[in-house]
């Protein structure tokens, strides 16, 4: 294999056997068995099993990132320059839900190993998460920009960023004690439902506004198709 085949071989093994198991439960040995390379492979490609971690998530993200980015650039677009509170939550939930959550999404390796990221709490990972913020930063931009005629603080926009990524969070990693607790009534399967009552309860949180479903009108529907989704 070429160097680059190499290390995505290496990668794929990762990802692969950490969907299936914890971090600590994979050593290097089992990953070189998978993605069927030496040891001296990764020494070279990454260094040390949590370079070989961090990089692997950082690669991961970088797609959901960029994801979100799209979503929330079509849903500027559609505003005319600046986008609905509940539409830019929207992109901002949308697609970390639609990764881990859903029946025909949540069985993927990557699904797994980034719902195993959430869950479990490693230095490696844990160091990115606290460091890498950029990519929220413009989304508090751009609830700022959406929010300027209501003058809201930049400290309650923070708080109402917070709080909507715990909410993704916590809805991630805990779906199943939800779906026992309600005795199946809450559908973990229903993605759509589960984005929706989500942006409405951070929105409510951010201006005090309780939109539907159908809240977001024109300018949701207009940013879902600008981003490859079907209406």
């Amino acid at each position: 294999m070429s160097t680059d085949q190499t290390k995505t071989a290496i990668l794929n093994a990762a990802e692969k056997l950490y969907a299936e198991r914890s971090f600590g439960e994979v050593s290097l040995r089992d990953i070189v068995a998978v993605a069927n390379v030496n040891l001296a492979a990764i020494n070279y490609h990454f260094g040390s099993k949590d370079e070989l971690l961090a990089d692997l998530f950082l690669s991961r993200a970088s797609v959901l990132n960029q994801e979100r980015f799209a979503e929330l650039k079509a849903a500027e677009a559609a505003g005319g320059g600046h986008a609905d509170v509940d539409a830019i939550l929207r992109s901002l939930v949308g697609p970390p839900i639609r990764w881990c959550l859903g029946a025909d999404r949540q069985r993927s390796a990557a699904a797994r190993f980034m719902t195993r990221a959430s869950v479990e709490t490693v230095p490696p990972i844990r160091k990115i998460v606290e460091r890498d913020i950029n990519h929220l930063r413009r989304f508090a931009d751009a609830l700022r920009r959406s929010l300027r005629q209501q003058k809201q603080k930049d400290v309650d926009i923070y708080w109402g960023l917070h709080f909507t990524l715990a909410m993704i969070r916590q809805t991630i990693t805990d779906s199943e004690r939800l779906r026992k607790l309600s005795g199946e009534l809450c559908d973990l399967d229903d993605v759509d439902d589960i984005i929706d009552r989500i942006v409405r309860v951070a929105t409510y949180a951010l201006t005090g506004k309780s939109k539907g479903k159908s809240g977001a009108g024109k300018q949701r529907m207009k940013a879902s198709v600008a981003a490859g989704h079907k209406p």
